[in-house]
């Protein structure tokens, strides 16, 4: 299952974006806190309805892609809105 439709996407998706969860989908199933290979809780983040920002987190894309119901995506953010320089 492909959730990029080109390399150019994955690359602007993984760069400038971040996880979302849409918590009215989310079951608990915690497939996406088992494919986590730095092992955050995505789950928890996902009842709370809060976007992963953990500093830790690679946006590889694999909780997305694990996901059966659909319930995360990929946002895009701008990392550097709001900083003075």
């Amino acid at each position: 299952m492909n959730i990029f439709k080109s390399d150019a996407a994955r690359r602007t998706a993984l760069s400038a974006g971040h996880v979302v969860p849409d918590p009215a989908r989310c079951v608990q199933c915690g497939i996406c806190t088992y494919n986590c290979p730095i092992g955050i809780d995505v789950r928890a983040h996902a009842w709370r309805g809060e976007a992963i920002k953990h500093s830790e987190c690679l946006t590889c894309g694999e909780c997305v892609a694990r996901c059966p119901r659909g319930a995360l995506y990929f946002e895009r953010t701008n990392l550097f809105a709001g900083s003075g320089a």
